[in-house]
């Protein structure tokens, strides 16, 4: 490998998309269903910590868009605002294809 030429990315297995985030829960729009008829909660996560990158350290802070599907939405309808938690789910487009959004599917 030439010099300042990157290093190949470790292998992944195909189709992995898991997204486990230590977030407090700061807003929660009101129920709402889906055209199928499964109960939606659209929420807003804020995560902030401290991660080594390259050896050094760096303090991460961000608030990223979240909605929950089906049964979850008792469990997040039920938290109050300023809940800290480990939200776990995927990612997908936003809406019109805008950013990132959050599918939480579980909660620790």
């Amino acid at each position: 490998m030439s010099a300042g030429a990157l290093a190949p990315l470790p292998q992944v297995a195909a189709g992995v998309n898991r997204l486990v985030l230590s977030a407090q829960l700061v807003a929660r729009g009101a129920l709402r269903y889906t055209p199928a008829g499964l109960p939606a909660l659209d929420l807003e996560l804020k995560h902030e910590s401290q991660v080594l990158e390259d050896g050094l350290p760096r303090r991460v802070s961000l608030e990223i868009r979240a909605v929950a599907i089906g049964d979850i939405t008792r469990r997040l309808g039920a938290l109050a605002l300023g809940h800290s938690g480990e939200f776990a789910g995927f990612l997908s487009a936003g809406r019109n294809k805008r950013g990132l959004l959050f599918h939480v599917t579980a909660l620790d």
